[in-house]
């Protein structure tokens, strides 16, 4: 069953300067519907496949070292680079998720697929479909909320049950107390926040709610879906820790 990682937002945005976005940083359960209803044929992937070039990333138990009690990644996206410090103590179970991730290069040639302005900006889908299908349900343990959802700062999508972080995480374009008791942050945006800031937001939120890209059909289907019909979507070229 496919899942969507929506950051539930409900209370959240009526706040965020007026503008309607009833969906939190989630998962993959709203566009499981529009998934099943499915549309055309699915597009030729665009380019080499995550479990080609990294194949370790059809192996989720292989994500299994700690994390170190700090340390930095590095993102190369189509806008410019930023630099994440995760500390380990804020919420071990997410950082050592986090470390593991980045590592295996799994965030490599990934989308910005939920980019919302004066709220958070959303990735972590694998282009490819055959990844997303073993990670779906590889699932950590919940970390208590030591920080708070503050602009800049880290935190893991979920799927509203307990269990659910996977892949997904967002970065806070504003200060987000409201997301703080269910959405613990790992880290945050050190250097290169202008960058997050100036990440392509035009689509708005996802189907079924916006215009946006449907988070089923990005599991489903990849790069090839978003590539095809939200082009002006900016990626991650490649991320790995620096320190």
């Amino acid at each position: 069953m496919k899942a969507t990682c929506l950051i539930v937002l409900t209370a959240l945005s009526a706040a965020a300067c007026n503008t309607k976005h009833d969906s939190e940083p989630a998962s993959l359960a709203a566009s499981a519907a529009t998934t099943a209803g499915g549309s055309a044929s699915t597009p030729r992937p665009s380019g080499p496949l995550a479990s080609v070039v990294h194949p370790d990333l059809l192996d989720p138990s292989k994500a299994k070292d700690r994390a170190p009690d700090t340390f930095q990644a590095k993102f190369v996206t189509t806008k410019g680079d930023f630099v994440v410090e995760v500390h380990r103590d804020w919420a071990p179970n997410g950082a050592d998720r986090f470390f593991n991730l980045v590592k295996m290069g799994f965030y490599d040639d990934t989308r910005f697929f939920r980019a919302i302005d004066g709220f958070m900006v959303q990735l972590g889908i694998s282009g490819d479909p055959a990844v997303n299908a073993k990670w779906q349900n590889a699932g950590i343990a919940d970390d208590p909320a030591k920080q708070s959802n503050k602009r800049g700062y880290v935190t893991f999508a979920q799927r509203g049950m307990p269990g659910t972080r996977t892949t997904q995480f967002f970065i806070n374009y504003k200060d987000n107390a409201n997301l703080d008791p269910t959405f613990p942050a790992f880290g945050q945006v050190t250097q290169g926040m202008d960058v997050v800031d100036a990440l392509y937001k035009g689509y708005g939120e996802g189907a079924p709610r916006g215009a946006g890209p449907d988070q089923g059909r990005i599991q489903s289907q990849g790069n090839s879906y978003l590539d095809a019909n939200f082009p002006k979507l900016d990626g991650v070229k490649q991320a790995r820790i620096v320190r």
